[in-house]
């Protein structure tokens, strides 16, 4: 077994638009360019599917990236703001048992 790293790589959205293009215009399958460039190609698949759905051309009901993005926003607020939320709470907590003192 090789020694794989349980961290993922980070590619820059440039070198993912490049691979997705790669796969379209080689004429090659998403297997043999992942290969090649040495990256997942589950991922690579995924990213080829996502630029498809981008590009009108998914399924009736599949979300584009600017759509899962979205709803990722609300996601992300609701999230951030339940925290604040939590320290707020302890906070009070805190003082309420120093006022007490």
């Amino acid at each position: 077994m090789g020694s794989k790293s349980n961290r993922s790589r980070r590619y820059t959205e440039e070198f993912k638009r490049d691979a997705v293009a790669l796969v379209r215009s080689s004429g090659k399958t998403v297997t043999e360019v992942a290969r090649e460039i040495g990256v997942s190609a589950e991922g690579l698949r995924n990213r080829v599917k996502q630029d498809t759905i981008d590009r009108g051309q998914g399924a009736p009901g599949e979300l584009t990236t600017a759509e899962r993005e979205e709803l990722r926003r609300p996601r992300r607020l609701a999230a951030e703001q339940a925290e604040t939320i939590e320290v707020l709470r302890k906070a009070a907590v805190f003082f309420a048992k120093e006022s007490d003192r």
